[in-house]
């Protein structure tokens, strides 16, 4: 069987050609190290041990288990389960619906997933963020403020529950441009017929794509994409630059004065006061004119940004051209795509008023405050420019949801009172896991806001939380915030101490401050998959091959894999906990006699 890396990367190659079909797409299914590599990839989700409507997991994952897969997609008798339905909160109070994938078909649809990008990814348009290797909100949000520098109007678009809405046909017509496998086609068309479970009831499937499977971020990009050529030939369309534009009569009128008292005062023997001031107020002047008219005729762009469902359009020109250009992207969505735009949420805004995008709020800032450059010159840098903004409410909100503070409103003056509290659910773990759960809050909410102008707020934030967390040391120990500051406080710093096998080490709690950055966050950007080589011994894939059981020693002719969700779950109670904290593993290699004692352990407790 061919190596999946090599196939993987013979599919790329060629996506770049625009007429190349591919075929026999379908046969890759019946290699083994597909599932193998596929298996190494979802092994390490957060989701991998949730149990769908079947009741498996990935534990007692083993070859022969790869092999049936392989043997009904070969016969054509593969038919995927029913996701299991389950309700998550949304922000606005709505429930959002996540389908929850059976184990055996997430192991398909992964290798599904990384053929379907293999073709598509090359060809997706640089302004697409969403779901996408080396992508994220931070890569959409820096290209907003690289691109929209100087736009006048902002169109936000938001298509209404776009997820559950694709067309089923419409997208299997995007397949068959570049996919001449009707097989393999077939498959994709059986996960979205595939339906659901709720309330042990089932329930067909006819549109949509199920949010929470492992193809639906690569199908949403695939027809969203769409929208994308449309927007880039709207743009080539649209774009209109004069080959000179001329600067405005009242700027050459100012600079005109402005050189002639600059003249005078460099040629004076002794400055006066009047020279001065006449220099001063002719830059003044000459820097508070347009250099180019913003209005100019024929002068005319817009730019484009999206990440997953959410758009937006920045516009060059009148609030009349931003307008049609919403209808003609509302009535491409409604014809050719058949979705449709929220129109609570989509609407033209001014650019000096701030846009809700990603989490963040960006707007093109107008100010004529001047600035010297290296040269000395005194300019306006900050005209026209995109700045982002970390939300106020955003912070707020987040303690509030966390429990760390509690707002009150004053009834005689009106004024907002904000108070620190204890987190009662904290008070039973440990002290060192109390001050590295407000750590990773802390640096999470960091991290995702630290490209914002004002991302030195959070000192409010890391305030309010750092008292929280005093208090509910305090509360622990049934003590006060004193007590627990000259117990645990040196320098200024908070050091909780913990003991591992090396001896006694500290937990500080954060305080490295929270300085602006220029670029995103590596940890922030989404988690894809990426292909690559497991030509380690201690890959779970090689784990496998190896056919040597890791308690017993023995070769066997297959192994079965042991998962567990967490290690600190783990108590150490038997050989097999013992062995998984020893490795600092979540999985165990097992031959079938050891993972059957594995069982009979866990049901003798």
């Amino acid at each position: 069987m061919r190596n999946p890396i090599h196939v993987l990367k013979s599919l790329e190659e060629k996506a770049s050609v625009s007429n190349n079909k591919y075929e026999r797409l379908y046969r890759n299914l019946y290699n083994p190290e597909f599932y193998l590599l596929a298996y190494a990839n979802i092994a390490k989700s957060q989701g991998s041990m949730t149990q769908g409507v079947d009741g498996q997991t990935l534990d007692n994952m083993s070859l022969p288990r790869i092999n049936r897969i392989i043997e009904s997609i070969r016969n054509r008798t593969y038919q995927p389960k029913p996701a299991k339905r389950k309700y998550i909160p949304k922000k606005n109070g709505k429930l959002r619906p996540l389908g929850i994938t059976s184990t055996d078909d997430k192991l398909v649809q992964e290798v599904v997933r990384m053929i379907l990008e293999a073709i598509y990814e090359p060809t997706f348009s640089n302004n697409s963020h969403g779901f996408r290797p080396k992508r994220s909100c931070h890569t959409a949000l820096t290209q907003v403020k690289k691109n929209f520098t100087g736009v006048t109007w902002i169109v936000e678009g938001d298509i209404k529950a776009c997820f559950d809405n694709f067309d089923h046909h419409v997208l299997v017509e995007l397949l068959r441009k570049r996919i001449s496998d009707e097989a393999f086609i077939g498959l994709i068309w059986k996960f979205l017929k595939a339906g659901y479970m709720e309330q042990w009831q089932y329930n067909c499937t006819y549109s949509g794509v199920p949010q929470g499977s492992g193809i639906s971020p690569i199908c949403a990009n695939i027809y969203l994409s769409e929208l994308d050529n449309y927007m880039q030939e709207y743009k080539e369309k649209y774009d209109c630059e004069p080959e000179r534009r001329r600067t405005t009569r009242e700027y050459e009128r100012a600079s005109r004065r402005y050189r002639k008292a600059r003249k005078a005062l460099m040629g004076a023997e002794k400055s006066t006061p009047e020279l001065v001031k006449e220099f001063k107020d002719s830059r003044r002047k000459k820097m508070n004119q347009h250099y180019y008219n913003p209005f100019e005729e024929g002068f005319k762009k817009i730019q484009y940004n999206r990440y997953a469902d959410d758009f937006v359009i920045g516009v060059i020109g009148s609030k009349k051209d931003a307008e049609k250009i919403k209808e003609d992207v509302k009535i491409f969505l409604q014809e050719k795509l058949h979705l449709e735009m929220s129109e609570e949420k989509t609407k033209v805004t001014h650019s000096s008023k701030p846009v809700r995008y990603l989490g963040y709020d960006f707007k093109v800032i107008h100010s004529k405050n001047m600035k010297r450059c290296k040269n000395g010159d005194m300019k306006r840098v900050w005209y026209g420019k995109v700045f982002l903004y970390m939300p106020k409410e955003k912070w707020i909100k987040k303690a509030m949801e966390r429990g760390a503070i509690q707002v009150k409103r004053n009834n005689d003056t009106g004024k907002e009172m904000w108070r620190p509290m204890p987190r009662k659910d904290l008070m039973n773990r440990s002290d060192a896991e109390i001050v590295s759960t407000f750590n990773s809050e802390i640096r999470g909410l960091y991290n995702f806001y630290r490209i914002a102008e004002n991302v030195g707020a959070l000192h409010k934030y890391y305030y309010m939380v750092r008292y929280s967390m005093l208090k509910t040391l305090a509360g622990k120990h049934r003590t006060n915030v004193s007590v627990i500051k000259k117990r645990h406080m040196v320098n200024g710093v908070l050091r909780i101490p913990y003991d591992t096998t090396k001896g006694r080490k500290y937990c500080e709690f954060y305080h490295d401050g929270f300085r602006k950055h220029s670029d995103g966050y590596d940890n922030v950007a989404d988690v894809m998959p990426s292909y690559r080589k497991y030509d380690s011994r201690h890959t779970i894939v090689n784990r496998i091959k190896a056919g040597v059981c890791e308690i017993c020693g023995e070769h066997a002719d297959y192994l079965c894999m042991h998962h567990v969700r967490t290690l600190k779950s783990l108590k150490g109670r038997d050989i097999f906990e013992q062995k998984i904290l020893k490795m600092r593993r979540k999985s165990l290699a097992l031959c079938p006699d050891c993972f059957e004692l594995l069982h009979e352990t866990k049901e003798s407790r």
